[in-house]
């Protein structure tokens, strides 16, 4: 099902930017564009959106005036040329802060983010009390100008390449423009344990392992010092012993 947003700013270039960026993505519908907040805020009132894409400096109204306004606001990602702004928006659980000029690139490392907690919040309303907790089945992540889907059992490893990761899975490599670090937060504790600052590792492709070393699927990845303890107690407890 696709996503319905409104964009919000002062400034005509800066919505046919992210109308042109949005153009190029599937999953996402333009419900309404407005140069300034109190119109989508009068609209908001008859129209359900699940997120905004917010100019911080508008006048009459700014958004993140706009925004504290709201009592169960739709997902938020600011969009602004003051960088100054951007820890005030994420003290607003903003999905990301976006500082124009807005590439495409970039425009689509917001839009991974924004699925990915879309799947997350998706998969918790769908399960029942006796289910118990369920972990998400799959991320999207931005690649190549397009957003890719990730099937997370599928992973075998992720290596971090400075701005980038590449994820090793059982049919295929991505890279993508995110910091391991970002991965590391948002996968499934379960399943994925970061065992050195450039590696995180899927628990259940592991096929052998030392205090030093874990042997996966065609590769051999070295346990971190400073996270070896952490890494040799989890596979202690995960490690069924005969």
């Amino acid at each position: 099902m696709s996503l319905n947003c409104f964009i919000v700013d002062d400034e005509p270039l800066a919505i046919e930017v992210i109308e042109s960026h949005i153009d190029k993505v599937d999953g996402i519908h333009i419900a309404g564009t407005f140069n300034n907040a109190i119109d989508a805020f009068d609209e908001l009132c008859r129209t359900q959106v699940d997120v905004i894409f917010l100019d911080i400096q508008m006048p009459k109204l700014t958004g993140i005036d706009f925004l504290k306004t709201l009592k169960n606001p739709p997902k938020v990602i600011f969009t602004t040329a003051y960088r100054e702004f951007a820890l005030q928006g994420f003290d607003l659980d903003a999905v990301d802060y976006l500082l124009k000029p807005i590439s495409f690139e970039r425009f689509l490392k917001a839009i991974g983010k924004l699925f990915t907690q879309r799947n997350s919040i998706k998969t918790l309303q769908q399960q029942t009390p006796e289910q118990g907790p369920q972990e998400i089945e799959h991320i999207f992540v931005p690649s190549e100008k397009k957003l890719v889907k990730i099937t997370l059992p599928e992973i075998i490893f992720i290596e971090s390449q400075r701005d980038y990761v590449r994820i090793t899975t059982d049919c295929k490599e991505v890279v993508s423009h995110q910091s391991i670090t970002y991965m590391d937060e948002n996968l499934p504790n379960a399943c994925f344990l970061r065992v050195h600052r450039s590696f995180i590792i899927n628990l259940n492709k592991i096929e052998s392992w030392s205090h030093t070393e874990i042997e996966l699927p065609g590769v051999t990845i070295p346990i971190g010092r400073t996270y070896k303890n952490a890494v040799v107690k989890t596979l202690q407890e995960n490690t069924n012993l005969i």
